[in-house]
């Protein structure tokens, strides 16, 4: 069962989500909170798997709590979800340590599929904020950016930079598993090392590394 804290000022979006989450068999909420600093609070107290996060929150906001949330020993996967998709908002909240990022119209199915996605250690970015990251990454000196992202790949495993190349596409684990022909559990050790070489805290950080590398077009 997957443990779950909605944060969001509003009620009536707290009841919508517990609503959704509700016809699953596998996702649980466990606690709600209405400002940034209720949800680092009931982080705390509950111990959630994952954490859906309203940007803008009275008190703190949800960028705020999220990265206070992200520094706590084995901290949850937050998943931010906002009415807004400005440029600033996702990199702001991809810098706090946010696992995916979500306007609040996306599907319920999308919505479900991105909580265990996280909870698995994956992430998941609406359709329109990945169309921004790339612009965003596309937009830089590429000469410049792409020397550097390719000197920290300097001790990166071929199979680890094809597993890389996978993340830049927008695969999940077991995606990658079956296109590379490997099991899960080698392609979540293989992750696992991508973070520690590239000294990256989500899979959307691993993807801008591919894409900033040039491996990803």
């Amino acid at each position: 069962m997957i443990s779950v804290l909605i944060a969001d000022d509003e009620a009536l979006v707290r009841a919508g989500l517990r609503m959704i989450l509700e016809t699953t068999d596998d996702l649980t909420v466990i606690a709600e909170a209405a400002d940034g600093q209720a949800a680092a609070a009931a982080v705390d107290r509950h111990r959630p798997d994952v954490v859906l996060m309203d940007i803008r929150m009275p008190r703190s906001d949800g960028i705020a709590a999220t990265a206070a949330i992200r520094h706590r020993p084995q901290p949850p996967a937050v998943i931010m979800l906002t009415t807004f998709n400005t440029d600033e908002d996702v990199f702001r909240a991809l810098g706090a340590g946010a696992a995916g990022f979500l306007l609040k119209d996306t599907p319920p199915t999308d919505l479900l599929r991105a909580i265990r996605l996280a909870a698995a250690g994956d992430a998941m970015l609406s359709p329109q904020v990945t169309r921004q990251v790339i612009r965003r990454v596309t937009l830089q000196d590429r000469s410049q950016a792409r020397a550097e992202a390719l000197n920290r790949l300097a001790a990166v495993t071929e199979r680890e930079r094809e597993i890389l190349v996978q993340i830049g596409l927008g695969h999940a684990n077991a995606a990658i598993a079956r296109t590379l022909h490997l099991s899960e559990a080698t392609v979540k050790s293989h992750v696992t090392h991508l973070f520690e070489k590239l000294t990256a805290t989500n899979r959307v950080q691993l993807a801008l590394a591919a894409f900033r590398a040039g491996l990803v077009e």
